[in-house]
């Protein structure tokens, strides 16, 4: 299997999943942190993958969205953003409404 065919796999069968560097346990960039903590505080159900564990999945993810920047998040297939647009539609709490809208349970503090 391709990097692509992975990361195509794997957008399409979760419903929210995180390319980030590092795990949700142990984020080894402040980015890719700052997303774990949203994601966490809103209480979505994520996929985390490290990009650091495999340089082609690494480089794949940002030729598969055609965005340059880690850490990548996808809910329901869709690229969504990077970092500041995750921290921007959170603050703005579009975050929260777009995983409700895609029929992703939240079961944090919106």
């Amino acid at each position: 299997m391709s990097a692509q065919e992975f990361i195509a796999n794997e957008v399409k069968s979760n419903d929210v999943v995180l390319f980030m560097k590092g795990t949700p346990q142990f984020p080894q960039c402040g980015f890719s942190g700052q997303v774990v903590q949203i994601l966490d505080y809103v209480g979505v159900d994520y996929k985390g993958i490290n990009v650091l564990a495999d340089d082609e999945i690494r480089q794949g993810i940002k030729d598969f969205s055609n965005w340059p920047t880690i850490p990548q998040l996808y809910v329901k297939g869709e690229f969504v953003g990077g970092c500041d647009i995750i921290r921007e539609m959170f603050q703005a709490g579009e975050l929260q409404k777009h995983f409700q809208d895609q029929g992703v349970a939240v079961r944090g503090a919106a």
